[in-house]
């Protein structure tokens, strides 16, 4: 049976990555840029004033016992002005360009106005005070972005900046999530006795869309050969990615593997070495699309979507891989199986800012009530063995 790392592996190694598409900056939130963006300009453009106030010579003002005369106004985004002598100063704006002549800003809250005279005591004025210098930030043609970055708004700020109209980004894929078995119920639905709420699907589609995937339908197929034959068969041929619920372990009605593979999805894996989700299905289909079925109990079917799924969808949309963090526990956990075991974990800080995690057992993978107020879940190593308080494990976010 492979090991987690293992089946992260195999999925990289058959997964492709997703086309480009050109957008206008305004619809590039949270979408993964495919190209290289260079400074347009040096940043700031020019020097350019820090705060509102007067700007002058540095070296000239206490040659006139910290009186000047204000030759004018300048705000931003006008063209600079230029100091008439050295016994004059420029009324000036935050964001303004420096006039020319000129190489400091005394702040309006130091400076005492009588009529057109500004008098700013004999307090030394430094060179450069109060301005951002031209090219400071960086210079023209520096990387600002590389290709692979997740485009938040920071970074569509910066693409702005770059004079950049359009982006070149990951095309959205495709996604649906499907459901299976009789026993499954929406909500809002009269419920028998004998049924159970169609929960995993929400979940999966709720996680998908937090983390930036737009493009998700949604189809909930019974245990039934002919109907899930005929539904997968119709989304193989439509979407980029198969995400099912259920169906895929050892029972008489665990019927997609079958299914799958007769439809022409090539086995990659099935069954991995962990606890929740050992019986988690991963294939590639022909024509293109990948398929990741997922166990049917709610705790494996979040923990296999946070553990690999959501992880495989950035990379086949190009986005740089993140390094995973690495948490210590608050207090001790038993693995008994000789298996990766995904504990869920509240995150915790104490008075120096330092992170743990909290275990919170849930009771068995079908009881997902006890994932609410979770952060996520650490990976430990397989058992039988005790892990102790301030063990450090990878941490997996929801």
């Amino acid at each position: 049976m492979l090991t987690p790392a293992q089946a992260e592996t195999l999925i990289e190694q058959h997964l492709t990555c997703l086309p480009i598409e050109s957008l206008p900056l305004t619809q590039t939130a949270g979408a993964v840029l495919r190209e290289n963006i260079y400074a347009e300009r040096d940043h700031p453009p020019f020097d350019r004033v820090a705060m509102d106030g007067i700007a002058l010579s540095a070296s000239t003002a206490a040659n006139h016992s910290g009186r000047l005369r204000v030759s004018g106004t300048q705000a931003a985004g006008d063209p600079p002005q230029t100091l008439a002598d050295d016994g004059s100063c420029i009324e000036i704006m935050t964001g303004a360009m420096l006039p020319l002549g000129c190489d400091a800003v005394v702040p309006v809250e130091q400076v005492q106005r009588n009529g057109d005279m500004a008098e700013i005591g004999r307090k030394p004025v430094q060179p450069w005070q109060n301005v951002h210098r031209r090219g400071s930030d960086c210079r023209q043609g520096a990387l600002l972005l590389a290709a692979g970055t997740r485009l938040t708004a920071p970074e569509v700020a910066i693409a702005a900046g770059a004079g950049m109209a359009r982006l070149r980004v990951s095309a959205q894929p495709m996604i649906v999530v499907l459901s299976t078995g009789n026993e499954l119920v929406e909500p809002g639905e009269l419920i028998e006795p004998h049924q159970v709420r169609r929960s995993n699907a929400y979940g999966i589609t709720a996680s998908l869309r937090q983390h930036g995937f737009t493009r998700v339908a949604d189809d909930h197929v019974r245990d039934d050969e002919a109907q899930l034959t005929e539904r997968l068969g119709f989304h193989l041929r439509t979407h980029d990615v198969l995400i099912l619920s259920g169906g895929v372990s050892m029972g008489k009605l665990d019927l997609v593997p079958k299914v799958l593979e007769k439809l022409g999805v090539s086995l990659v894996f099935h069954h991995v070495a962990q606890r929740p989700g050992k019986p988690m299905w991963f294939g590639v289909s022909q024509t293109g699309p990948a398929v990741f079925a997922l166990p049917g109990n709610p705790v494996s079917t979040l923990v296999c979507l946070a553990r690999f799924v959501l992880p495989a969808l950035r990379a086949a949309m190009g986005q740089a891989p993140a390094e995973c963090p690495r948490i210590s526990l608050t207090a001790p956990v038993e693995v008994k199986a000789p298996l990766a075991f995904y504990m869920p974990v509240k995150l915790k800080s104490d008075d120096w800012g330092r992170t743990s995690a909290e275990p919170c057992p849930t009771n068995g993978s079908g009881d997902f009530t006890a994932l609410a107020g979770t952060d996520g879940f650490v990976e430990l190593p397989p058992g039988p063995d005790t892990f102790p308080k301030g063990f450090v494990a990878r941490f997996y976010r929801w």
